[in-house]
């Protein structure tokens, strides 16, 4: 990877890190303050580090489980895309995350695709209560 002197050499190790220990604080460090994050539910893309947080610490609730987990990844200069499975509700899911990063390590785009249909609903209905209790909560 190309860095330049930016503050996450290894922004995917450190995107591992931060989801395994739920760390939603991290992600301020993470993510550039222009970040978009592409969801599988909302058509428009959300920009901004707050809104792509915001989403990303709703998923670390949602998919959070014991089941959770990465079966293959690659990478490619500043783009890696990472295969992930999960069961929730008895429904089993496959998905990647697309994470593009600058030079400073920041992360600017976040892109979740999800399939089958039926997680699609889930995850929906999921992220949907997820990010309205944490907006009542603020």
């Amino acid at each position: 990877m190309n860095s330049t002197s930016g503050s996450n050499a290894d922004p995917i190790g450190t995107w591992h890190r931060l989801l395994k220990a739920r760390d939603v604080r991290g992600l301020d460090a993470l993510l550039a303050p222009d970040a978009v994050f592409h969801s599988p539910v909302v058509h428009t893309p959300q920009v901004g580090r707050a809104l792509t947080k915001a989403y990303l610490a709703a998923a670390f609730a949602v998919f959070g489980n014991d089941t959770f987990r990465y079966v293959r990844e690659l990478w490619s200069g500043h783009d890696a895309v990472l295969e992930f499975e999960l069961e929730l509700d008895g429904i089993r899911i496959n998905g990647v995350d697309m994470i593009r990063w600058n030079d400073q390590g920041e992360v600017t785009e976040f892109k979740v695709m999800l399939r089958p249909l039926k997680a699609v609903n889930l995850i929906h209905q999921k992220m949907a209560a997820m990010l309205q209790a944490n907006q009542q909560q603020q």
